[in-house]
């Protein structure tokens, strides 16, 4: 409350059309409700900041998105309190003269270098957007890429692509597709966000490339409408910005209360890796092997057999069970009930489908043998799977 016992007038600018403002604005909620302050907050209609409108700074504070320069040029001059929240730089100059919460872009390419690196990646991939000065933070993590390839002695490259249009969409897919192939097989690649990763799985695609089996791949924001769009579930790196939203909403009050705020940015790391099918990596060499795992994880729900795998492969049953054997301690039959339930598990954990719906999709017409399968493999029911892990993945 002001001094007037009324509620602080708050402006929020943001770009919330985007997963990362959205869930900082989750994070400033969280704070309010959880320490029962009221704020009378003013953000727009469309949630979008409009940079041609004029605005006049009738509030008591503001938190913004300084990864936008159009905001941080508007505000830089006001001195009703600010708290600014974006990107961490490797340079403190690059950091606004504001109270400032960031994400911790080391600790987010590190999480996901790392979990690469313990499905046993040893060359690694970067893929990027064109630096301006509207995607700083993608040029921050272009160098923590190069910084951590230095530091373990490891040999990557770098790929920005296009910043991406209708009119130039199947240009920038050729030229990616090109990039890709020229990658050596069982390559680790970073996406600078799940954006750009969705356009790995889509030119990898077209071109025939198999993740994760050739190329693996991980992004970063946990963008579920890109999740949903894409034929591969993309690991990802699920950032701290709830924890930035409310951080920097706790700050602000703090300002507003005439409290103390630390003068240096307060940097909020990672929440943790989602791993999903793209890092779902075996090193395999068998050519074989490879083209039967990519064809049981593409058709596996649809209720394939062993034989037509063994059809499309066009070798012996004999011959193929065993490279399946020296390659993955697995029968055939085995890996094709791995597949469904590993899809069986996504759903359970990630949808609000019915059992039944889940056991249909998976290729188990009969929920009851699907209950049968799903207890012996894993000591429990779908139901119970569902109401262990589904809760603890939405932390």
């Amino acid at each position: 409350m002001n001094i007037n016992n009324k509620p602080c007038k708050v402006v929020l600018f943001f770009n919330a059309n985007n997963i990362y403002d959205r869930q900082i604005l989750k994070g400033i909620g969280d704070f309010l409700k959880l320490n029962d302050i009221h704020w009378n907050i003013y953000i727009s209609e469309t949630l979008i900041y409009d940079k041609k409108a004029s605005f006049h700074f009738d509030c008591d504070g503001i938190i913004a998105n300084f990864d936008d320069p159009d905001i941080e040029d508007l505000l830089i001059e006001t001195d009703i309190p600010i708290i600014g929240v974006g990107s961490s730089y490797h340079d403190d100059a690059s950091y606004p003269k504001v109270p400032y919460v960031a994400a911790d872009n080391y600790a987010i390419m590190e999480s996901a270098f790392n979990h690469l690196c313990d499905k046993g990646i040893n060359q690694f991939a970067f893929y990027s957007i064109p630096t301006t000065r509207y995607c700083r933070w993608a040029g921050e993590r272009e160098k923590i890429f190069e910084k951590i390839l230095t530091q373990k002695g490891y040999q990557g490259v770098i790929y920005q692509g296009m910043r991406t249009s209708l009119n130039n969409w199947q240009e920038s897919l050729e030229k990616l597709s090109k990039w890709l192939l020229s990658l050596p097989v069982n390559t680790g690649i970073i996406a600078v966000n799940d954006t750009r990763a969705h356009h790995i799985l889509q030119a990898c695609d077209m071109v025939g490339l198999k993740i994760p089996e050739e190329l693996c791949l991980i992004g970063i924001d946990n963008e579920e409408v890109i999740n949903n769009l894409s034929m591969v579930s993309l690991s990802t790196v699920k950032q701290g910005t709830e924890g930035v939203g409310f951080n920097a909403a706790s700050l602000l009050h703090k300002l507003l209360t005439k409290g103390k705020i630390p003068a240096s940015p307060l940097l909020i790391e990672p929440k943790k890796i989602i791993a999903r099918r793209s890092t779902d990596y075996r090193s395999i060499q068998d050519p074989y092997v490879i083209q039967a795992m990519h064809y049981i994880r593409k058709y596996a729900c649809k209720g394939i057999k062993v034989e037509q795998v063994i059809s499309e492969m066009q070798i012996s049953r004999s011959n193929l069970e065993i490279r399946f054997k020296e390659s993955l301690g697995k029968t055939i039959h085995s890996v094709i009930h791995e597949e469904k339930f590993n899809r069986a598990k996504y759903l359970l954990i990630e949808s609000s489908l019915s059992i039944k719906a889940i056991s249909q999709q998976c290729g188990y017409p009969s929920i009851q043998y699907f209950y049968f399968l799903f207890k012996k493999f894993y000591g429990m029911t779908p139901k119970d799977f569902r109401s262990k892990f589904a809760t603890i993945n939405h932390l």
